[in-house]
């Protein structure tokens, strides 16, 4: 695992459901999404994935979109607040919706999917082989199957958000990827430490450990 990766995941380990949850008092919160026979949680606005994710990623990128897959589990105790906090932030699902095409893939599933280079495999295999060892895990594509030139999906990710992060870090986590950050700085962590310097600087209050985001939040972000 790399090393931005690696930090990544402890900074999210940092921002788990152990810490209290903090109501939304700016903006009203989203319908809760409910739970579908699976046992995971169900959104309308998932893409209907073909199971071919070279016919996904080209048809994501026609409608000027990215890719993402979101991998999820029956019983998964980090799922909860992703849906229950971040996925009820009328915002951030503005910014998920308008610029992201999300496929759900269970990793332990038995579903045959196509990855990228044409290998067809369940979607507990395509777990074990692109080592998601957590969920959630989102797996962020190329823009085209041109940028991901035959190699499989892991290979040509453009960033891997694992486990679960808090509003501000999971909205600038899309932020990073929709705006193409990783091309500039490809480590996050510090791409985000100039975002903080700058909202410093605008005199712009936020709170890490939030489970909203800030009030006064710029609309470019």
């Amino acid at each position: 695992m790399s090393a931005w990766k690696t930090f990544v995941c402890m900074i999210a380990a940092a921002f788990t459901v152990s810490m209290p949850v903090r109501a939304d008092r700016h903006t009203p919160l989203l319908p809760a999404a409910k739970m579908a026979d699976n046992g995971m949680h169900a959104q309308t606005w998932l893409y209907g994935s073909s199971l071919d994710l070279r016919q996904d990623l080209t048809a994501t990128a026609k409608q000027g979109k990215r890719l993402v897959i979101f991998w999820e589990q029956k019983d998964c105790a980090y799922c909860k607040p992703m849906y229950d906090v971040n996925l009820r932030i009328p915002r951030i699902v503005e910014k998920v919706t308008s610029n992201f095409n999300v496929i759900k893939l269970d990793i332990q599933g038995e579903r045959a999917v196509t990855d990228l280079d044409g290998a067809i495999l369940t979607e507990g295999q395509l777990a074990r082989k692109f080592r998601i060892m957590y969920t959630p895990t989102l797996q962020f594509l190329p823009e085209s199957m041109e940028k991901a030139a035959g190699r499989n999906i892991a290979d040509s990710e453009v960033f891997r958000a694992e486990t679960y992060f808090k509003p501000f870090h999971f909205n600038f986590i899309l932020h990073y990827v929709q705006t193409k950050g990783y091309e500039s700085e490809p480590n996050f962590q510090r791409w985000l430490g100039d975002i903080g310097r700058g909202l410093d600087a605008n005199g712009i209050e936020y709170d890490l450990w939030a489970d909203a985001l800030p009030p006064h939040l710029p609309d470019k972000y």
